[in-house]
């Protein structure tokens, strides 16, 4: 690995501190004890699970570079991914494409996130939930708008949440390799989107978005069944 320039690590390091003075803050504000980031990935994709992340932060000097998982490289998040995984107690859950298309997409990322929470093995004094989200659980909590960009505990969560669900959509590509899914994860780009106008859905994309039930409705279109001329034979008469 090449080593970093002293002003890189120094910038890394700077926000690092003010991602922790905000949990800091809020920890205060509820007379301290542990804190629970909480973050999703795969709302917005056409197929496989909503990952949900729940993260309480032990040792966070060893995450310098920390960040909204949108604002880093694949190779980060992974990097960072092994370093939160080490250092902090994580709780993950998820709600598959039959879960979305049964509650809707929001409603199926709050049970997720209800699960990763629960899958802590510590259970935290207050949660910091990005977006503005409620869970139903009995615990300090607060919706934070853009949290993953304000709090470390949120910007680790939406990491591991990140990385989890990618894992989670190539080992779905090897089952269904002909839509893309290890290039596109799942959302809706022009690569997918010509898999789902050729083949049809497969059984893992969410039938109550709307790209794939104008596929499902193209697909079934496009299917004519093959007439089969048979003699009918009357019940009852002889063979």
């Amino acid at each position: 690995m090449e080593p970093i320039p002293p002003m890189e690590i120094s910038r890394k390091t700077l926000l690092l501190e003010k991602l922790l003075h905000f949990d800091r803050q809020e920890a205060l504000a509820v007379g301290g004890g542990w804190l629970a980031g909480v973050d999703e990935a795969g709302r917005g994709p056409l197929a496989g699970p909503v990952v949900a992340a729940a993260v309480i932060l032990l040792r966070p000097e060893t995450l310098a570079g920390i960040n909204d998982s949108k604002k880093l490289s694949a190779k980060r998040r992974e990097e960072l991914y092994v370093r939160i995984a080490r250092s902090s107690i994580v709780g993950i859950g998820s709600a598959d494409e039959k879960q979305i298309d049964e509650l809707n997409i929001y409603e199926a990322t709050r049970l997720a996130m209800k699960k990763a929470v629960l899958n802590l093995s510590h259970t935290p004094s207050r949660l910091l939930i990005d977006g503005p989200m409620r869970l139903d659980l009995e615990l300090e909590q607060k919706g934070i708008i853009h949290g993953d960009g304000k709090s470390a505990s949120i910007a680790a969560a939406s990491i591991v949440a990140k990385v989890f669900r990618d894992h989670w959509m190539r080992t779905l590509h090897k089952l269904y390799p002909a839509y893309g899914f290890l290039n596109h994860k799942g959302y809706g780009t022009a690569e997918h989107m010509q898999a789902l106008k050729e083949k049809g859905p497969s059984p893992i994309h969410r039938y109550s978005f709307a790209p794939v039930q104008e596929a499902a409705r193209m697909s079934r279109k496009m299917t004519v069944p093959t007439p089969i001329n048979q003699k009918k034979i009357k019940v009852g008469a002889a063979s």
